[in-house]
This record gives structure tokens, C-alpha cells and sequence, in this order.
């Protein structure tokens, strides 16, 4: 296949070394970010500054649901910004009504809201939960230990992992930690303000781990018992990653009792747009005898770049691609095998490696505990770090989740050779290490 992104002159030797003294000089340091420079993608693969190239199964943590410089996203953007880029959302354009309809389709009658982020799209549905229990006082989200939903002040309320909020106290107020995958601990945990109940199908963040069937089903019962509502957070788990459009309905595939079953607003982001920054909202039509997709009506909650006609138009050309190359079944087929090979490995390699957790392409290979591992004793940095960093050197990149899970967020078109050359160098690390 002809490159869409020619090949990188000769660099010179220091280059590496300039790039990152522009980050310290200029960056905030607000990531800490491992020792590499890259310069160019082309599908699954990444080129660093000095040419070395990486077999990419992090995809940009879930974004690159194509790989990297695919040449229709390419001309999708060099179509659209030849017609139109932006206009303001006081005015109408066709990409964004049609890829709002796209959405629709695969979920059921309901609206969307356009934004650039996963973290804005979540914000959207906690204003979405006040909006909705404002007049009778009610204003209260539950979360889940464990949950991720960005870093915004409103994000970080709500997400259940102590470590993103020390240093911005006082948090914001109105979100509430509970167990997750633990029903009963959140009808304990209900009170007269709770409107609504947030959860990921599969907590990304938190250690790739999925709902289970019966707690969906359950949050499902207590929400219309409780005239509460039921929100998920699809940013990392959903756009096809599991297999199907979101993971709650991968979850439930052929679970009895579960055909009907919907949340009442969704939040998406990454995978959207295949790289492109591009988040958005769902809120289902009617819902406890409100018309619930209309309740953010004008002047209640806005954007400027959100839904472009640029954005729009390479988001549905992702959708186009997925469908027409059969990447669902794809994800499903490659993703069970995948997991099956990695199951391999923790039979080969106890002492280093513990469990395997996840569905089609999010995937999550637990560690031993550092202190297990002779190889992985010696430093204080987190045993994910630590194999991350192994990975890194024998040319493979992965994401960690937490202290000991490696993640796996492959493109959806990710093909075997490549997952199985990057099973051979996982073989290779994890044999080293035991």
C-alpha cells in the first residue's frame, strides 16, 4: 500500500535529545512521560525520531480506532476542509446531523450533543442529571471505586480514585463512591438527593474491568424503581472495542431479560474519531415521563468547536470503514484469540504473570506483585511501569491501567501477524523476567 506519510529524512543525532528540551522548557510537565520521541505512524506501527519502529497496541490509549495516517481519514479531512471546517452551532450542517443519526442507530431513538472530549461529554451528562432532578432538589451522582471520567473539577469529583484529586480540594459537591459491580451497595447508598447513577461497562482506568450482566440488569430495576438515572460512561469501553457499538451490549449479548435494556445517557469519545479530538453525548428520547433528550434545551449547554462540519466528517468515515470492512466481528474474532494466546502465556509464566481480563480489543494482562518478581524487586516503580518499560526496549507499546495491569487498546483493524508478532515479543519479556 502507498504511504500517505513519506518517509523521514535523514535526522540528525541530537534530535531526540532537542525535542524533549522543548518539552521542558515549554510543556507544562503535567504527564510523566516515558523516553521516546516519535515522528511518523502508518497503521499499527510507530517510527521514533531516530527511525526505530514500535508495534502499537495502546492506540493512543483507545483513540486510533483505524492505526495511524489511514489514507481515507486523510482524505476525509482534505475533502471536508476544501468545502467547510467550522461554522458555529447556531447554524445547521448536514455532517452533523447525519453522524448524530449514525449514533442513534446503533443505540435507539434519542438525541446527541457533539463536544471535543471524553471528559466535556461526561460533563454534559452530570448536567444532564441536575437538569433533571433540579425541581425536586435532587442533584447527586453515584459513581464507582475504581472509575475514571476525566480531569476536569467535575471529572475528578466523580471519579473514584483518590489519586487525581489530592491537591484540588474542595471537590466538587454531589458525587458519591460506591463498590463496583456491588448492587446492594448502591441501594445502601441511595438517598432523597441521588439523581442519577453513573458507571463504564468496563473501567478502563481502574484495571480493565467489566460489568457484569447482573449488576446492569439490576442498576436497570433500581433506577425505574427510584425514578432515577442510569448513565454510562462509553469513552474507552465503547465505538466497537468490545465487539459491538458499546460494551453494555456486548455484555448482555444473550443474557435472558436483557433485550430491552438501555441506559439513559452515554457519553463517547476516543475511538470516535479515529484521532481526531471529537466527544459526544447521548440522552435516550423519554424516561420516567420526561422527554428526556430535550431537556438540555437552548441556552442550558453549549460549545464552540463541538460538532464541526471537519470533526463530523471524519467521524463518520470511521463509522463508514468499521462497517464496511467488518471490523466488529473482526474485533471479536481476533480479540478472543488474542486473549486466548495471552491465557497461554500466564500458564507459561506464573511467577510473572497472574490473570487476564477484558473483551475483544480492551484487554488487560495482570502482573504478579512487584515484590514477586526478582526482576521487578530492585526499583520502586510500579511493576506495570517496570514491564511497560521492557516492552518499550524490545519494541512494543502498550498502556498501563494501575499498578499492575498492562493494557491492551490495539486499532480495530489490528491484523494477526501483528498481534502475533507482538505475543512473541510479550513471550520474550515475560521469559526474561521469570
Amino acid at each position: 500500500m502507498k504511504e500517505i506519510v513519506p518517509p523521514p529524512p535523514a535526522l540528525v543525532q541530537n534530535r531526540h535529545a532537542e525535542v524533549r528540551e522543548l518539552f521542558e522548557r515549554h510543556v507544562v510537565p503535567s504527564y510523566g512521560r516515558f523516553d521516546l520521541v516519535f515522528a511518523r505512524g502508518q497503521g499499527s506501527y510507530l517510527w521514533d525520531a531516530g527511525g526505530r519502529r514500535y508495534l502499537d497496541l495502546g492506540g493512543g490509549i483507545a483513540v486510533c480506532s483505524l492505526g495511524h495516517a489511514h489514507p481515507e481519514i486523510t482524505q476525509a479531512l482534505i475533502d471536508q476542509s476544501q468545502r467547510l471546517v467550522h461554522i458555529s452551532n447556531l447554524y445547521y450542517h448536514e455532517p452533523q446531523g447525519r453522524l448524530a443519526e449514525r449514533i442513534v442507530s446503533h443505540l435507539a431513538p434519542g438525541k446527541v450533543f457533539f463536544c471535543n472530549s471524553g471528559a466535556e461529554a461526561n460533563e454534559g451528562l452530570y448536567k444532564l442529571a441536575r437538569k433533571f432532578g433540579h425541581d425536586e432538589g435532587r442533584f447527586e451522582v453515584l459513581t464507582a471505586f475504581n472509575s475514571f471520567h476525566g480531569r476536569t473539577l467535575g471529572g475528578i469529583a466523580a471519579t473514584g480514585q483518590d489519586k487525581v484529586k489530592k491537591g484540588f480540594e474542595p471537590a466538587v459537591a454531589g458525587f458519591r463512591h460506591v463498590p463496583f459491580n456491588d448492587l446492594e451497595a448502591v441501594r445502601q447508598a441511595l438517598s432523597p438527593a441521588t439523581a442519577a447513577v453513573l458507571i463504564e461497562g468496563i473501567q478502563g482506568e481502574g484495571g480493565i474491568s467489566p460489568a457484569t450482566a447482573e449488576y446492569l440488569l439490576g442498576l436497570r430495576r433500581l433506577c425505574d424503581e427510584r425514578r432515577l438515572l442510569l448513565l454510562m460512561d462509553g469513552v474507552q469501553c465503547g465505538h466497537f472495542r468490545t465487539g459491538r457499538f458499546q460494551s453494555f451490549q456486548r455484555i448482555l449479548e444473550g443474557v435472558p431479560g436483557a433485550e430491552g435494556f438501555l441506559p439513559d445517557g452515554l457519553s463517547m469519545a476516543k475511538s470516535l474519531g479515529g484521532g481526531f479530538p471529537m466527544g459526544a453525548f447521548w440522552i435516550r428520547s423519554r424516561m420516567h415521563g420526561v422527554e428526556l433528550a430535550d431537556l438540555l434545551g437552548p441556552g442550558t449547554h453549549g460549545t464552540t468547536y463541538g460538532g464541526t462540519p471537519l470533526g463530523c466528517a471524519v467521524a463518520l468515515k470511521v463509522f463508514e470503514v468499521i462497517a464496511r470492512e467488518g471490523l466488529a466481528d473482526h474485533v471479536r474474532t481476533l480479540g478472543a484469540w488474542f486473549r486466548g494466546e495471552l491465557e497461554g502465556l500466564v500458564k507459561d509464566y506464573p511467577t510473572v504473570l497472574k490473570s487476564v481480563r477484558g473483551l475483544g480489543f480492551m484487554l488487560g494482562l495482570e502482573l504478579r506483585l512487584r515484590e514477586e518478581v526478582p526482576g521487578l524487586s530492585g526499583s520502586d516503580k510500579p511493576a506495570s511501569t517496570q514491564v511497560i518499560q521492557r516492552l518499550h526496549d524490545a519494541g512494543l507499546l502498550t498502556i498501563p491501567s494501575g499498578a499492575q495491569i498492562v493494557r491492551f487498546l490495539p486499532a480495530l483493524n489490528l491484523g494477526k501477524p501483528q498481534a502475533e508478532e507482538g505475543l512473541e515479543i510479550l513471550a520474550k519479556v515475560a521469559r526474561s523476567l521469570a
